[in-house]
Order: C-alpha cells, then structure tokens, then sequence
C-alpha cells in the first residue's frame, strides 16, 4: 500500500489520531490495534472525488452504503397528533419537504456520493430520519448549501427549516436562532502536514500562523489558549487544508471530529498534534428562533436516541469506519 511500509508504521502514525477520536467521541474505553485503511492521499482532489487512486481511496473511506440506506428506511414516523402539536412541524409537514441547511464535503457527517448523488454521513442521516418522521419520505428534502459564516442568515431569512452542519451551540447564536439537541459533542484539534514535527500541542502554538475557519467557535478558542499565535480566517475546510498544505499557516485548528474525517481520507498526510482541547463543543440543530420545532426536534431525537438508531447511524458512518467498536453515549437534551 503507498504510504506505508508495515503495520507497525500505520499503528505509529495514526496513535495520536485515535486517542484524540476516542476522547472526542468518549469511547475511550475501545482498544483499536489499527485503523487498517489503505494509505493514500486523495492528491487535493475535491471531498467527494477519489482522487488517481480510486480504488484504493474507495476502500480507505469506504461506508456501508446499504445498511445506511436500511436504516434511514427504517426510521419512524410520527402520528398525525404529534406532529399536529407543532406549528413548525405542521409545516413542513403540509409542505411536503423539509428544508435543509448543510454541506456536501464532511467525510464523517455529510458527504456527497457522487456515483447516485445521494448525501450521507452522521448529520446527513438524522436529516433524512428527521424528513421520514414528518413527511413519511427519507428523500423528501431540499438541501441548500451552507457555510460556517451563512448558517444563521439562512434560518433568518427562512431559506431553510433546519440546519443540520456540525452546528456548536453557543449563547452568541441562541441570541439570532435556536437549537434543537446537543446530539453529539467534541473538542478542538490541531491539525499539521505529517512531516511537521515542531508542534505537539497548543502550547506550541505561539508565534505560529495558525488556520481557522470564520464563524466557527474555532477562532475564539484559539486566541485563548494561545493569545501569541496569528489567527488567518477562511471561509471553508479546504480552503484552510489549502493553506496549511502550501505552507502559508503552520497548523489548523477545527472540532475534532472534522479533523478526524481528514486523517480517515488522507491518513498519511497530516498529523494531528496533541490531544483535544478547549470547552466540550457541543452540536445542535438549528432552528429558526423562538420556534416550537425545537421540543419537536428534541422529541425525535430522544426517540431515536432510545431505539439504538443513533447509535446505528453512528456505527454506519463513524465507528466502522475508524474501527472504533463501541458508540459513545449521546450528550443529554438540553431544552
């Protein structure tokens, strides 16, 4: 396999990326040998593509398409009197389609298949679930793209119903929209280019150029546990991944779980430098502010969340895909 001489060599270079993933996640009780993915680069081609080694980037990012397309299948659907009992779900409900807020290109959470042009992922699934438990119909939903810097103005200018996009809940948002959740939690990561070795952990930050994505909690955080470093803004993940691989930022920082789906496509190019930190990140689903969907949300979540379809969905687009076994705990409803 390019990349990699023995076993031993992927067990090395992927030890860090593992114990990060499992404090993230809090599956830290999984003992994993190796994460046993083909090692090769995607060559910067776009997330979604494979690259000039297609097959063995297919087998390194590979996904049980069919027991995911099962599961979402296989979601429940709500009674008329639930939903009856929310003007937001009463809505979407007449409207036939959900409207989503998300992304195209987030290996783990949301990704395009571009062979049947079918999202799927950890965020992409609990849309389609959501869609299912309203309208019936998993594929009834109309997506609309959006950005870490468009999230809110999209629920504002009703664009959307819901957002669905690795979504962390802070007081700042909850001043604009509101949340649904948290369904999963993480912490930050730094990521570097796998040959740079100067950095090991935040404390290694200063004085460094360091990468963060613009309306992300990512920005502040950084200039908290390293005032000394030089903050540069981009507006999307590969563009940051961009400017750390041309060497114009010496590191990027992000949620770990984002950085996690760049080492599972790339798991011989980059390095992620220490352990998590920063706050417990937690992700929520964006709903429009003051709106009643959100008890409808969180109802549907817990139900999820009680007939093992969470961790279903999580085994399918995360835990078998880093050889992770056990689902970690979903965080406790807050609203």
């Amino acid at each position: 396999m390019k990349g990699y001489e023995t076993m031993s060599n992927l067990s090395n270079s992927l030890n860090v990326t593992r114990r990060s993933f499992l404090a993230a996640t809090g599956a830290a009780a999984a003992a994993i040998a190796g994460l046993g993915l083909a090692g090769c680069s995607d060559n910067d081609a776009p997330a979604g593509s494979t690259g000039t080694d297609s097959a063995t980037e297919e087998q390194a990012v590979a996904m049980d398409t069919k027991a995911y397309d099962k599961l979402i299948a296989s979601g429940a659907v709500a009674d008329a009197s639930a939903i009856a009992g929310s003007t937001w779900a009463s809505a979407v409900s007449e409207a036939g389609t959900l409207r989503v807020g998300g992304v195209q290109t987030s290996l783990l959470f949301s990704q395009l298949n571009e062979k049947d042009n079918v999202l799927r992922g950890f965020d992409a699934g609990l849309s389609q679930l959501l869609a299912r438990y309203i309208v019936g119909d998993e594929t009834k939903i109309d997506n609309t793209q959006v950005t870490s810097d468009t999230r809110e103005s999209v629920l504002q200018n009703d664009q959307v119903d819901v957002v669905f996009a690795t979504y962390s809940i802070t007081d700042d948002r909850k001043k604009v929209i509101s949340f649904a959740g948290p369904y999963y939690t993480t912490q930050q990561s730094i990521l570097t280019m796998a040959d740079k070795k100067d950095i090991k952990s935040v404390d290694d930050l200063a004085g460094k150029t360091v990468a963060v994505q613009s309306g992300s909690t990512g920005p502040k955080i950084v200039a908290d546990v390293a005032p000394d470093a030089t903050l540069q803004e981009f507006k999307t993940d590969e563009e940051a991944r961009k400017a750390l691989e041309q060497g114009r930022v010496d590191a990027y920082v992000i949620d770990t779980t984002m950085q996690m789906g760049t080492m599972v496509r790339n798991p011989n190019k980059y390095r992620l430098a220490g352990d998590p930190f920063g706050p417990e990140d937690k992700y929520g689903i964006g709903l429009p502010k003051d709106s009643d969907g959100v008890q409808f949300v969180n109802d549907f979540l817990k139900k999820i969340e009680d007939d093992g379809t969470w961790a279903n969905l999580w085994k399918i687009c995360i835990g078998d895909r880093a050889d992770i076994a056990d689902a970690p705990n979903p965080p406790a409803l807050e609203a």
